[in-house]
């Protein structure tokens, strides 16, 4: 391994081999995050669940990872990246199968809540080991194939999904990881490369309060929906919580010593600034994918199936402008490519804001590819001028930061778009149901039968005003991610592109 202050690329053979291997576990991680979202249904009847409680088979997942992540950095120092990067892999392929053959609702949350543990730290670590093993001036390169796995599997997840739950079953959500997790281990086992390993004390208390704050916050964005986010005291107890683990972390960082995540990685401007920005991609990428599936099914009916198929061309998209910017990255400013892939991504955002239930699939499958080339055109230099400034011994804390921040980005996207869209929903309904009136001309024309009375006709006239409310509330969504990546844009400013790798003595 090239010494950490020379800020050197690791000179190894099989380059190649070793960037299939780790994609390889990054791509079956990223996966389940969504792959088991359309097959809880399933789920549901076989492991004799409440539809209240089933959703524990996410959120168990969710919350471990989320914990474990920050960890990352010391775990890897202490054990050796190669050693600890293969563990995580056996660990989360043994546990996907262990998911696979749960019996109850119990086992599964707790062989998941154990895949999260083990899943938590493999992007991180992809990420760390493909900027150590390529020189700087393919970071670019080494990111946009980084970047493919990383945003394109969260859209070919529900598909696969849906097509492995409805030709065979939903524990075949979880068996599909064994090859891939076999081949990544034995790919990653023959060619990764050893580093040094460094001492570091474990600290107990930083640790324990970023958990804290990381847990209640995610269970207070699971949990929201379902008891009505702040009228209930479970919600406030959350949110107490997650703002006091918070807290005394940041305190913890900054006036102590020997913490498990060092301050002077945040004293890099470019890490900082990176983080942010990491977080608004987190907040419209999985925001965004969480709202049209539910959408096209509910306002245009599609099957699942179908939804996939219209979808795809999003990854497409986003492939294609990968491809793009890991060659542009090398001739261009990155921050140049940073504002261009947020205002694509702004542009699509605007174009869904004129769905209709009335159109066809093209404006979706348009709006899709915009939207990838925006996101694809935003990861690869976004990644590449985060850790640009990064010392080579802070990689690992700095990309588990990275991927931190990305997920609480897309729960928080999650629960924000999704509560506005059932708050707006209401609101719709109503202001649109006060038109609804006898003596209303329109009403006579469309659906004489309503204004009569006649029950079927009323029945006809509520559901087309639910879909109109339902996909009122849709565009209000997409406007308000339009809104959060405008203003996303001033922070490109903060960031600067050196001419070379800072080391430190």
């Amino acid at each position: 391994m090239a010494d950490a202050g020379t800020g050197t690329h690791e000179a190894v053979p099989h380059r190649g081999l070793i960037t299939i291997a780790i994609m390889l576990g990054t791509i079956m991680q990223v996966l389940d995050t969504t792959i088991a979202n359309v097959a809880l249904p399933s789920m549901q009847g076989d492991l004799n669940a409440a539809p209240d409680t089933i959703t524990w088979v996410l959120t168990s997942y969710i919350v471990a990872a989320a914990i474990m992540t920050p960890v990352t950095g010391w775990l890897s120092d202490r054990l050796g990246r190669r050693e600890f990067y293969l563990v995580t892999i056996t660990g989360f392929t043994a546990f996907s199968m262990l998911c696979g053959l749960a019996w109850n609702l119990d086992v599964m949350v707790l062989f998941r809540l154990m895949q999260g543990v083990f899943g938590a730290a493999i992007v991180p670590l992809a990420q760390a080991f493909l900027l150590d093993i390529n020189p700087k001036e393919k970071y670019g390169q080494a990111m946009a194939v980084f970047g493919a796995g990383l945003m394109v599997a969260p859209i070919v997840g529900p598909t696969l999904g849906g097509w492995l739950t409805e030709s065979l079953n939903w524990r075949w959500v979880f068996f599909i990881n064994l090859p891939v997790g076999i081949l990544s281990f034995l790919g990653s086992a023959a060619y990764l490369p050893r580093a040094p390993r460094r001492r570091r004390n474990f600290d107990f208390f930083g640790f324990a309060a970023l958990s804290l704050g990381v847990g209640a916050l995610q269970l207070m964005l699971d949990r929201g929906g379902e008891v009505d986010w702040f009228s209930a005291t479970e919600i406030w107890i959350e949110l107490g919580l997650a703002i006091t683990g918070f807290w005394v972390f940041a305190v913890h960082i900054m006036t102590g010593e020997d913490t498990f995540i060092e301050a002077r990685i945040f004293r890099d401007r470019n890490l900082v600034t990176g983080l942010a920005f990491i977080f608004v991609v987190g907040v419209v990428l999985l925001a965004a994918l969480a709202l049209l599936p539910p959408m096209l099914s509910r306002v245009f009916g599609y099957s699942t199936m179908l939804t996939g198929v219209v979808m795809a061309p999003r990854g497409v998209g986003t492939m294609i402008s990968m491809i793009l910017v890991g060659q542009l990255v090398r001739f261009i400013d990155a921050r140049v490519l940073v504002v261009a892939g947020l205002l694509l991504t702004a542009w699509s955002l605007e174009m869904m804001t004129g769905f209709s239930p009335q159109m066809d699939a093209w404006p979706i499958i348009v709006s899709g590819v915009v939207q990838g080339l925006g996101l694809g055109l935003l990861f690869v230099p976004l990644s590449t001028v985060t850790f640009a400034t990064l010392a080579p011994q802070d990689r690992t804390d700095g990309t588990s930061l990275f991927s931190l921040m990305r997920n609480i980005g897309s729960s928080i996207g999650i629960s924000v778009v999704t509560a506005l869209l059932t708050r707006n929903t209401q609101v719709n309904h109503a202001e649109l149901a006060t038109h609804i009136s006898p003596f209303n001309p329109n009403l006579w024309t469309t659906l004489p039968g309503a204004a009569k009375g006649d029950p079927t006709s009323l029945a006809i006239m509520n559901q087309l005003v639910n879909q109109q409310a339902l996909m009122i509330s849709y565009i209000d969504d997409f406007r308000f991610m339009m809104i959060i990546t405008l203003f996303a844009i001033p922070l490109v400013f903060l960031m600067r592109v050196p001419r070379k790798v800072p080391t430190r003595a």
